[in-house]
C-alpha cells in the first residue's frame, strides 16, 4: 500500500518544487520596497528566497506527511 522509496522520493521532490513555485508567486504580491532599507536590494532578494524556501518547506512537509499518514490508516484496523 505504501509506495516504494523511489516513487516516494519523486513525489516529495515534485511537491517541494511546486510549493516553492507557488510560494514564490504568492510572495510577489508583497511590496517589499516599503520595508527594505535603501541600497539593500541584494539582502532583500536573499531574504525573499529564504522566506520562500522556509514557507514552502513547511507547506510541503504538511502535504507529504498528510499523504503518508492517510496511506497508513488501513493498518489501524
Amino acid at each position: 500500500m505504501v509506495p516504494d522509496f523511489g516513487q516516494q522520493a519523486l513525489l516529495s521532490l515534485l511537491v517541494n518544487l511546486s510549493c516553492i513555485v507557488i510560494t514564490w508567486w504568492a510572495l510577489q504580491a508583497i511590496n517589499l520596497e516599503k520595508i527594505i532599507k535603501k541600497g539593500k536590494v541584494i539582502q532583500a532578494k536573499v531574504l525573499l528566497i529564504l522566506l520562500t524556501i522556509t514557507i514552502a518547506s513547511i507547506v510541503s512537509s504538511f502535504f507529504i506527511n498528510y499523504l503518508l499518514w492517510s496511506q497508513q490508516l488501513p493498518f489501524l484496523f
